[in-house]
C-alpha cells in the first residue's frame, strides 16, 4: 500500500470553511475549452437536431451555455432515451462519447426513440479536469430537491417535464487513477474525514440502480462492450470499489438517495458507464468507442428485447 499524505489543503480531521474553498479555487487551471469541444460541436448539428439551451452556468464572472440535443420531431409515442456526459468534468470520454454517438449514430435510432442528449452537463469541470465544480460541490451527488449544484439543478429542470416519459437513461462516466491519488483524498479532506484508500478497478463496469435492478438490460450493455475493451474484474472481497459484484461487471448503487444523475430522468432502464482509462490495456479511443457502444446497446435493448430489459434478479 503506497504511503499516503495529507492532502495540501486544510487541516486533518476539521472540514473545510471559506478559505480553505479558496485555495483550492485557485488550484484549478484551465486546461481545455467547453467553447471548442462542446459548443462548436454542437453548433454543428442544428439542421438536423434540436440543440436547445436550457440553462446557463454562471460562477464569478465566467458564464457558460448549458446545451442539449433533442430530436427534432419529437413523437409521443415513441419511447424516450436519455444519454448524460460530463457530470464528472474530468471524465473526458463520458462527452466524447456523447457527442460521437450523436454525431455519429444517433441518426440510425431517430425513428425508433425519442432522444435527450446532454453531452457535458458540468462545463467549468470540463475546462478544469475536475470532478468538482466552482463550489467544491461534486454534482453527481446533488441530484436532489434544493441540491448544491447549478449543474444537477439545471438538469432537473431540463428533465422535469418528461420525467416518466423515458424508457432508458445512460449516464457516461469513468473511473481514473485520479479518483484515488486527487478526487478521494480532497474529498476526505474537505469532510474533515481520514482518507480510506480504495482499489480501482482495471475495466469497464456499470452501476445498476439497487432499487430497480435490470440485469438483462446492464448485460446488454456488457455484451457490446467487452468487444471494445475489457470488463473489469472483482477484487480479492468480490468488490469493485467497495460494492459486490451481482453480475460479471456490475454492481448496485442507491441510485435516487445518493443524489446520482441515473435517477433524474424515472427511466425504467438506467445504467452509470464507469470506463477506466488509465488501464495499460486500452487507449483514450478505446473508451470513447466504449461509451459509443454501451448508448447504442442500452437503446436497442430497450427496443427489441422490453421484456428481458425489465426483468429482476
Amino acid at each position: 500500500m503506497p504511503e499516503t499524505r495529507p492532502y495540501p489543503i486544510g487541516i486533518p480531521g476539521q472540514a473545510w470553511g471559506r478559505p480553505e474553498l479558496i485555495a483550492w479555487r485557485s488550484r484549478q487551471r484551465r486546461q481545455r475549452s467547453y467553447a471548442d469541444d462542446v459548443v462548436s460541436a454542437l453548433d454543428q448539428q442544428r439542421s438536423h437536431w434540436d440543440v436547445c439551451r436550457y440553462g446557463e452556468l454562471e460562477y464569478g464572472d465566467e458564464r457558460y451555455p448549458l446545451l442539449a440535443v433533442r430530436s427534432a420531431a419529437w413523437r409521443d409515442e415513441l419511447p424516450g432515451v436519455l444519454v448524460t456526459g460530463g457530470v464528472h468534468g474530468y471524465e473526458s470520454s463520458g462527452v466524447q462519447g456523447a457527442l460521437r454517438f450523436l454525431t455519429q449514430h444517433a441518426a440510425g435510432f431517430e425513428e425508433r426513440v425519442n432522444l435527450l442528449v446532454v453531452p457535458c452537463v458540468s462545463p467549468w469541470a470540463y475546462e478544469r479536469v475536475q470532478r468538482w465544480n466552482f463550489d467544491a460541490v461534486d454534482p453527481n451527488r446533488a441530484f436532489k430537491p434544493n441540491g448544491p449544484a447549478q449543474e444537477s439543478a439545471a438538469l432537473m429542470r431540463l428533465v422535469a417535464p418528461l420525467r416518466g416519459r423515458f424508457v432508458a437513461h445512460i449516464d457516461l462516466h469513468e473511473t481514473t487513477d485520479t479518483d484515488e491519488s486527487e478526487f478521494r483524498p480532497a474529498k476526505a479532506a474537505r469532510d474533515g474525514e481520514a482518507f480510506e484508500p480504495c482499489t480501482i478497478p482495471d475495466g469497464f463496469y456499470l452501476v445498476d440502480d439497487a432499487q430497480n435492478p435490470q440485469p438483462a438490460f446492464q448485460q446488454a450493455i456488457i455484451d457490446a462492450v467487452q468487444s471494445v475493451t475489457h470488463i473489469a474484474q472483482a477484487d480479492s472481497n468480490g468488490q469493485l470499489i467497495g460494492s459486490p459484484l451481482v453480475a460479471p461487471g456490475v454492481i448496485h448503487y442507491e441510485v435516487r438517495s445518493l443524489g446520482l444523475c441515473a435517477g433524474v430522468s424515472g427511466a425504467r432502464c438506467t445504467s452509470t458507464t464507469e470506463v477506466y482509462p488509465d488501464s495499460p490495456r486500452t487507449t483514450p479511443e478505446q473508451c470513447v468507442a466504449a461509451q459509443v457502444a454501451a448508448v447504442g446497446a442500452a437503446i436497442r435493448c430497450v427496443l427489441q428485447r422490453p421484456d428481458r430489459a425489465l426483468q429482476s434478479y
